[in-house]
């Protein structure tokens, strides 16, 4: 095979790469433009739900449960799938240094997605993995895989130990890792009203903000899932874009390359012609 032809089987290849690598890339895109109409509603209900929550101290403040304590776990969002470039190697980089700011030298980690399981695999802080959604549509069933596993962690051989649960994650739109504590409510200063008398209830103070944070942690995790699937959907799209244009830059090269060697070849056939031409004209 002459070495035009291998250049042409490489343009060949490259292409159907090219082809496979912009479908992906528009998937990321549509991906991206859905999560972005699913996070903002989701923004809105987890606000309205603590602006509820806000009215309701104001009145109960003493309903919320005393904070007893527990043994830290961290909850990792990582990616499922690949081509995104750096981004589980840097999300672990900027975890180990979050650990090192903290007392909780050893926690017990939970890591979501394959790609961040995968980098973590023998790491005895690793207690659980649970594989992460690929698309918006599978993010409730793997919250729901991921409180199976949780409640398995808490009946542990300490039954029914309390968790304190930190979650590790790239949101969208901001730099640097998001650290997010689940403790719902704790920090949220009850704030005047203009309701005249507290709010009427079927349930007691106490079963009602349990129910509530039940609701508003759910509500929550949908949001920070949402946010972090964008952020890795965008990561892919700048990379996938980036391995597009380096295709792009190498097709260039090669065609280059082969129109070179198609103008040699033109070259040496005319130089065949023109001899075989004088050969034939000769005197005898």
């Amino acid at each position: 095979m002459s070495k035009r032809h291998e250049i042409e089987d490489q343009l060949h290849t490259l292409g159907e790469i090219s082809e496979i690598m912009g479908a992906m890339n528009n998937l990321a895109v549509m991906e991206i433009h859905k999560l972005t109409r699913l996070l903002s509603a989701q923004q809105r209900v987890v606000t309205s739900m603590e602006t509820a929550a806000k009215d309701f101290l104001s009145f109960n403040p003493d309903a919320l449960p005393l904070d007893q304590g527990g043994a830290p776990l961290y909850l990792v969002i990582g990616s499922e799938r690949g081509f995104c470039g750096d981004y589980n190697a840097r999300l672990l980089a900027e975890f180990e240094q979050h650990l090192r700011t903290v007392s909780d030298k050893e926690p017990a980690v939970v890591a979501v997605g394959r790609r961040l399981s995968g980098r973590m695999a023998g790491d005895p802080r690793l207690v659980a993995a649970v594989d992460g959604p690929t698309v918006s549509e599978e993010i409730q069933g793997v919250l729901i895989a991921l409180m199976q596993r949780i409640q398995e962690l808490r009946r542990g051989p300490q039954n029914n130990r309390t968790l304190v649960i930190t979650v590790i994650y790239r949101a969208a739109g901001v730099e640097g890792l998001t650290i997010r504590p689940l403790r719902p409510f704790d920090t949220m200063l009850p704030v005047e009203t203009s309701a005249a008398t507290a709010p009427l209830l079927t349930l007691s103070p106490r079963v009602f903000v349990a129910e509530l944070i039940d609701l508003y942690l759910f509500a929550l995790l949908h949001e920070i899932f949402y946010s972090a699937l964008m952020a890795e959907s965008r990561a892919r799209l700048a990379h996938l874009e980036s391995a597009l244009q380096r295709l792009e830059r190498d097709q260039i090269d090669l065609r280059r390359r082969r129109n070179v060697l198609r103008q040699e070849e033109i070259t040496e056939e005319i130089e065949v012609l023109m001899l075989s031409s004088l050969a034939t004209h000769r005197p005898q």
